[in-house]
């Protein structure tokens, strides 16, 4: 009997402390969960209120959120900048900030373990006040947008399209109510108590509540344990009589009572008799003569006990299934290999270096006697004003040769930088540019035209090693820097090109290097290009590459788009392409187009669910000022909304103008162009318009750019690829095997494209009749409302608008306004499609 309860007690012992050990697990998980959500009230919080300081400046950076030199004003930098612009901005404006008080309301859910309803209460009715306050701000304050936030104007905005002002107010006001009612539980009665006297309530509460703790408190009771054969005949009699007495309410309770027992993890035992049958064992009552100790408050009246069971318990292990998907995938990888886009042009050639003219063999001409000559004037000059200098350097570049001084300890910076003029004069040379001081070195920089420039070939820049072993996505060899090095950058990450400058200074030269340096390093398969050339004569070239490079809406003659009129269309037909791009991304939970063409590579996407591989896509519009004035907001909208969307599914754009006015290149382009490429313009007011400073006005032409990507400005002398070099490389491309057709653009159709009615009752879209009653009913004719109701592509919603119209149904387009309904209720609808039968 000894050994017996001897290994009972090292067995309960064990167990004690496995189930401590697990307690203290769940404890510590319970307590990080909470500490995590603590942490994100907190910055959410610091976001929101750095907000309302930073956040007409973070607006540009939220976008380019990616680029590490992008800098936020926020107090939490680029985080808090992000996540200030989705909650306010594009959220819930001011009422974002109740879902820092839902994060604390989770951390202290874990934390002190208030019931699970209470707390789906508190997230409830906060979910329900911020949609009702994001909406009442939204609706009374519309001139402040950042109040309600997108969401809120939107929403307001849908409700009044069908209640009016008015309703919606009316609306507003009964949630509000609905709010104070039931959760709040404010009342009349309840508002005078609170007015005449708030301390008599908490003191008749704080009565309440003490009574009912007292009257909850669990009465302790005897405990009565099996006696054993040295115990007397009382205590044997006691447990005969407690036994019959309590077996039926022990038996009806049995389930509830082991929960509660477990709860309040008491570990307790009992030792079985050896010598008589099976019998109940209760816990009536606890005294300090008893064996072990329960440090709780509260303990459950009466617990029935078990008997330990001798049957084996054995638990078997289920294994995971294994992933059907990966390992399908890694089998077709294992088969067939990653898939290869270029596998349909797979004989493809890309054209050689030697189609390129060597404009110059012998490189850079030093001439000694002038660098000695402008070293001698430059300190002459500055002499003369008692400005010493401590040492002097020259770096030679193609075009411009860069003195680098140090001037004497104590001497004004600006004091050099004022002397531009008179160093121009005293150098007798055009194009004197003053750096003050050059970023990254403690030195002073003047830029000074070389006598003799030297001509930047392409061919030198397409073969330089730096081009040929870079590791971008979009390489692009645009030129030499002064100290004679290939630049060569990455257009996938600027991820917008803006160029300018003024006529015959070398955009369309410059437009062509960019182009030529991605035929000689992307595939036809990875890269394609959209171009407009409203000039008709500078991008024509480019033709006889259509079936291998370009891309253009269905229905198309000319890849090219020369009229301005069908540059809409394209833009539109692109943003259209942009959405699916971003729904193919979302069905393959990736985050860019390099992610997803991984993916598609490796068999993880089924091509019978759309998915297929993404090309990149480059929009190149030679002369975006004469857009501008032909077409105006109706090119600069879809432009915008390229620019700021576009660049995480692989469309960039590059655009080049000669007129670098502020009501071309408007506050929109410049926020999502921060790539800018400035070549020589006529004034000081245009070089501010691109660069956002000087300099521009200070270059000397021909191929002399600088460059910008929002920090430092490099300059540049552009590599110079000639007529005949292009139409050279185009030929070899055309002349290859090509794919059937060019790359198609999804189809745009317009709201004004209404020429060409549908007339035929046959040709009629099988949801005309629904359609025409959903119109009918809401005495509003627009596409945009079948696209809600009916769930329908904005093609499709477009046409069945067309045949309303030819049907008499609706009105003609009247621009930005709905379209006027011409029946007015169903039974007319009704009457006048059977008459249309009959």
């Amino acid at each position: 009997m000894a050994n017996n309860n001897k290994k009972n007690t090292k067995q309960n012992t064990a167990k004690s402390k496995t189930e401590t050990k697990k307690a203290t697990n769940g404890n510590r998980i319970i307590f990080l969960i909470a500490t995590i959500f603590l942490f994100t009230a907190i910055v959410l919080l610091l976001s929101f209120i750095s907000y309302f300081t930073t956040g007409n400046y973070d607006q540009s950076v939220v976008d380019l959120i990616g680029d590490s030199n992008i800098k936020a004003d926020n107090w939490l930098g680029k985080l808090g900048a992000f996540l200030a612009d989705f909650f306010i901005n594009d959220g819930f404006g001011i009422a974002s900030f109740l879902f820092v008080k839902i994060s604390l309301s989770i951390s202290a859910y874990f934390v002190f373990k208030f019931p699970a309803s209470k707390l789906r209460g508190i997230i409830f009715w906060d979910l329900f006040a911020i949609i009702i306050l994001s909406v009442s701000l939204g609706h009374f304050s519309k001139n402040h947008l950042y109040l309600g936030g997108n969401v809120g104007f939107e929403m307001n905005d849908y409700i009044q399209s069908y209640l009016g002002n008015l309703g919606t107010t009316l609306l507003i006001v009964f949630f509000i109510l609905f709010f104070l009612l039931f959760r709040i539980k404010m009342s009349p009665e309840r508002f005078t108590n609170i007015v005449k006297g708030a301390k008599s309530s908490l003191d008749e509460n704080i009565a309440k509540a003490e009574e009912l703790i007292k009257n909850n408190e669990v009465e302790k009771t005897e405990t009565t344990v099996a006696p054993t054969p040295t115990q007397n005949t009382n205590s044997s009699v006691n447990a005969s009589f407690n036994q019959n007495k309590s077996v039926e309410s022990f038996k009806e309770e049995e389930s509830k009572s082991e929960v509660i027992f477990n709860n309040q993890n008491h570990q307790l035992t009992s030792d079985r008799k050896t010598n008589q049958g099976p019998e109940l064992s209760t816990i009536h009552s606890i005294d300090s003569t008893n064996s072990f100790d329960l440090k709780t408050d509260t303990i459950p009246k009466q617990i029935e006990i078990p008997l330990e069971s001798t049957e084996e318990f054995i638990i078997e292990k289920v294994e995971e299934e294994l992933t059907i998907e990966e390992n399908l995938a890694n089998k077709l990888v294992a088969d067939f290999g990653e898939f290869d886009p270029t596998l349909e042009l797979s004989k493809f050639q890309f054209p050689s270096p030697e189609l390129l003219i060597e404009h110059a063999t012998k490189g850079i001409t030093i001439n000694q006697a002038e660098l000695e000559e402008n070293k001698n004037r430059i300190v002459e000059t500055l002499n003369n004003y008692k400005i010493g200098i401590a040492q002097i350097k020259a770096t030679v570049g193609p075009t411009v040769t860069l003195y680098e001084i140090v001037p004497d300890a104590g001497i004004r910076i600006s004091k050099i930088k004022s002397l531009e003029d008179d160093i121009a004069l005293s150098l007798a040379a055009l194009g004197i540019r003053i750096i003050a001081p050059i970023p990254g070195k403690g030195t002073i920089g003047i830029e000074v035209p070389n006598t003799n420039p030297t001509t930047v070939s392409m061919r030198s820049l397409i073969s330089s090693p730096k081009f040929q072993n870079a590791e971008m996505e979009l390489p692009i060899a645009l030129g030499k820097t002064i100290s004679n090095e290939t630049f060569v950058f990455d257009l996938a990450k600027m991820p917008h090109l803006l160029m300018a400058g003024a006529t015959g200074q070398g955009k369309s030269v410059g437009l062509n290097a960019v182009l030529t340096s991605l035929l000689y390093k992307k595939h036809p398969a990875e890269v394609k290009f959209v171009l407009v050339d409203p000039k008709k004569v500078e991008l024509t070239l480019f033709n006889k590459i259509e079936r291998h490079y370009l891309a253009k809406l269905p229905d198309t003659d000319e890849a090219i788009i020369t009229d301005n009129t069908k540059v809409i269309n394209t833009l539109n037909s692109l943003c259209i392409e942009m959405d699916n791009r971003y729904s193919l991304l979302k069905d393959a939970m990736v985050r860019n187009i390099k992610e997803y063409n991984e993916k598609f590579k490796q068999r993880k996407l089924n091509p019978e669910n759309g998915h297929k591989f993404l090309p990149y896509i480059i929009l190149v519009v030679d002369e975006f000022a004469d857009l501008i004035m032909t077409a105006g907001k109706e090119v600069e909208t879809p432009i915008a909304r390229l620019a700021q969307l576009a660049r995480a599914i692989g469309i960039h754009l590059i655009i080049a103008t000669q007129r670098p006015s502020v009501n071309v290149i408007t506050g929109i382009i410049k926020a999502n162009f921060p790539a800018r490429i400035a070549f020589r313009v006529s004034s000081k007011i245009d070089s501010r318009t691109i660069l956002d400073g000087p300099g521009a006005d200070q270059l000397i032409g021909r191929g002399d750019l600088l460059f910008t990507q929002g920090n430092d400005t490099i300059r540049v002398q552009c590599g110079f690829v000639d007529t005949p070099e292009v139409e050279k490389i185009t030929e070899f491309i055309g002349s290859q095997k090509g794919y059937p057709d060019a790359y198609l653009l999804p189809e745009y159709v317009g709201e004004e494209s209404g020429t060409s009615l549908d007339i035929d009752i046959a040709d009629r879209d099988v949801m005309f009749r629904e359609a025409a009653e959903i119109i009918v009913t809401a005495q509003q004719g627009s596409a945009s409302l079948l696209q809600r109701k009916l769930k329908l592509g904005y093609n499709r919603a477009g046409r069945i608008i067309d045949q309303l119209e030819a049907a008499g149904i609706v009105g003609p387009f009247e621009g930005s306004k709905a379209r006027s309904v011409n029946i007015t209720d169903l039974a007319s609808l009704d009457h006048f499609l059977n008459n249309e039968k009959n």
